[in-house]
């Protein structure tokens, strides 16, 4: 991967490659991933920790190939989402189970164990080539009605997986969305020590 991509981070302090060339387009390649990449991100899904190993999510898949679960999938996507993932390779819908097996109470840490699914799935994915933009913006309602999903289960996010546009084939209007520098808060705005507010590194 070239360091020269216009989206590829520029981090205060060195991180690891597929963390700074990870970046979500919303201009992608209306083409098809491999099967083999597509299990392959999905096996990295499986590995993530998880609260007493839950592992509190499952995976709704559709390939863009298969056009009749690729529509109704993009159906379950808010309006506006639906306008860019259109012609992403596969979408995948997330969806968390509130209870624990083991006893039944309230797992507090499902979504916050289906987001380190979905961040393995994006790293693999970066590796191998892929792109991934995570979407908060579904039809939960819906999904639920087309999909049968339990009681107990909610649909939670969507995950576009494909390649980005490049050239003149994309979407002038994505690509210039694509085209803007990534940035994040630096730390010191975010990590404190001993209360809160006091800089865990003071200048």
């Amino acid at each position: 991967m070239s360091q020269e991509h216009p989206k590829h981070a520029d981090p205060d302090y060195p991180i690891h490659d597929l963390l700074a060339h990870r970046w979500s387009p919303y201009a992608f390649e209306p083409k098809a991933v491999p099967e083999e990449d597509l299990r392959r991100c999905l096996e990295a899904a499986r590995w993530a920790p998880s609260s007493y190993n839950e592992q509190p999510w499952s995976f709704l898949l559709a390939r863009r190939q298969d056009e009749e679960e690729f529509h109704k999938m993009l159906g379950c996507l808010a309006e506006a989402n639906q306008k860019w993932a259109q012609n992403v390779s596969a979408l995948i819908l997330t969806v968390v189970r509130r209870n624990f097996t083991r006893d039944d109470r309230p797992n507090k840490a499902a979504e916050h164990d289906i987001g380190l699914a979905a961040a393995n799935l994006s790293a693999q994915a970066t590796a191998l080539g892929l792109h991934v933009h995570q979407m908060i913006g579904i039809q939960p309602d819906h999904a639920r009605e087309v999909y049968d999903i339990p009681e107990g289960h909610d649909a939670f996010t969507a995950i576009a997986i494909g390649y980005a546009a490049e050239g003149d084939g994309a979407d002038e209007a994505l690509r210039q969305r694509d085209s803007k520098p990534r940035s994040r808060k630096p730390l010191e705005e975010w990590v404190f020590s001993g209360s809160w507010g006091h800089r865990a590194w003071p200048e």
